[in-house]
């Protein structure tokens, strides 16, 4: 959630920075909600005053009026009349602050300067490459094909247990998707200085509010239906960020890593990529997580991308990175990195990592604080990115390592997890 001070202080500026997203900001609303909540929040103050000074007083009155023999309930309807007036008043004070908070709760977080200009991810912008995609001297397969000829990735008894977009794997292909987590975490936890968790995979809505996906992104969602409101987690993003919510902590950086499912129901993603695991309702992820101080986190992201790189350089496989255009950029970021690995039967780079900073978006929305050098509380600033999606590394180590003759070459570094096997096949 943006800083209502903000708003307050440079709305015209705010509404220019979210015209990079493709978001109109209606700064008529904004400024109509503000000087309803000024006006009815002075008259509350006023009337709560006059209560508090009233019922201070009351005793005395009453006191008083009985001395003389006088009727004391004229004094005692003054105090209730006071008090119901500054009931009312609250109560008024409370709708137009929710109507204000549920109109700030849908603003975006403003893109940061570095951030291009364009419509969707067409216009994003190559940052960088690293590897050279592969030359084969044989017709190239799909992971679908692939899998489908060992007998290691079958879409159609998922369909049959649950329905489209999931997927089942065994043997060699299902090892190979356990040592590629396994390795991720391995690297980012001995060599980038993660700390593992493990968290819930459910989630509560206060969570996923936190985080940014709730209200706005509900129907993406996987809910469960009973009175608890409790949702799928889409990303480890929820419930690892979700960790300091309503804390203050002593020291930063925090660095935590976790393997978990994802579930996604994605209602506005229909007809794209039905073929395969690009996109599915369930896949797996291993996400880094950092809380920082506000003036480390933009060198905090350069890092983390290089962490998310280091996966696929190790692998071995082709990939670039680019800068989200405001078109293509997420409600919470203020910047993300997206990398794409080379897939070789589509002779494209398709996104494997999503690396952000959300400055304190998600930390005003949270209350995540650290204690400054002063000692007071301020608002951390928190990062995360994939490293990697495990589902789109094992197909694009599939298609990139095949074979001539349908197996597929183990990678070196993945060998020691699976008792030193070369090839699957």
């Amino acid at each position: 959630m943006l800083d209502p001070k903000l708003l307050r202080s440079d709305l015209n500026a705010v509404a220019e920075s979210l015209k990079i997203k493709r978001y109109d900001l209606d700064t008529e609303a904004f400024l109509t909600l503000e000087a309803q909540r000024k006006e009815r929040q002075l008259a509350a103050e006023r009337l709560q005053q006059e209560r508090n000074t009233y019922a201070k007083s009351m005793g005395k009155l009453i006191g008083e009026a009985k001395a003389k023999g006088e009727d004391v309930e004229p004094l005692k309807a003054a105090g209730e009349r006071i008090k119901a007036d500054s009931t009312a008043a609250d109560a008024a004070l409370a709708k137009v602050q929710k109507a204000l908070d549920g109109l700030l709760h849908g603003i975006p977080n403003v893109p940061h300067s570095s951030v291009p200009a364009g419509n969707d991810e067409d216009d994003n912008v190559e940052v960088r490459r690293w590897g050279e995609p592969r030359a084969f001297e044989f017709e190239v397969k799909d992971h679908v094909d692939l899998g489908d000829a060992l007998n290691g990735l079958d879409f159609e008894t998922a369909t049959k247990i649950t329905g489209s977009r999931f997927s089942q794997m065994r043997g060699g292909l299902a090892t190979m998707h356990r040592a590629l987590t396994q390795f991720m975490l391995n690297t980012h936890i001995q060599e980038h200085g993660y700390e593992e968790v493990y968290v819930p995979y459910i989630v509560n809505r206060e969570s996923l509010f936190g985080t940014g996906q709730l209200p706005k992104f509900e129907e993406d969602l996987f809910k469960l239906d009973d009175e608890r409101e409790f949702f799928l987690i889409p990303t480890a993003e929820v419930p690892i960020t979700n960790i300091y919510r309503n804390e203050i902590v002593d020291t930063l950086p925090i660095k935590l890593v976790s393997h978990t499912p994802c579930f996604r129901s994605e209602a506005g993603s229909y007809g794209r990529d039905t073929r395969g695991m690009i996109r599915q309702h369930q896949f797996e992820k291993v996400e880094m997580v950092q809380f920082v101080h506000p003036d480390d986190s933009w060198d905090t992201l350069e890092a983390l991308v290089g962490h998310a790189e280091a996966i696929l350089q190790k692998l071995a496989l082709p990939y670039r990175t680019v800068i989200l255009c405001g078109g293509d950029l997420g409600f919470t970021a203020a910047k993300t990195y997206d990398i794409e690995v080379w897939l070789p039967s589509q002779e494209k780079y398709r996104e494997i990592s999503s690396c952000s900073n959300f400055t304190d978006f998600q930390a005003r929305r949270m209350k995540a604080r650290f204690r400054n050098a002063e000692g007071k509380p301020e608002l951390l600033h928190t990062l995360n990115g994939s490293g990697l999606a495990v589902g789109r590394t094992l197909l694009a180590v599939m298609e990139n390592y095949q074979q001539a003759d349908g197996s597929i070459a183990v990678p070196e570094v993945l060998q020691p997890y699976m008792n030193g096997q070369t090839s699957i096949s």
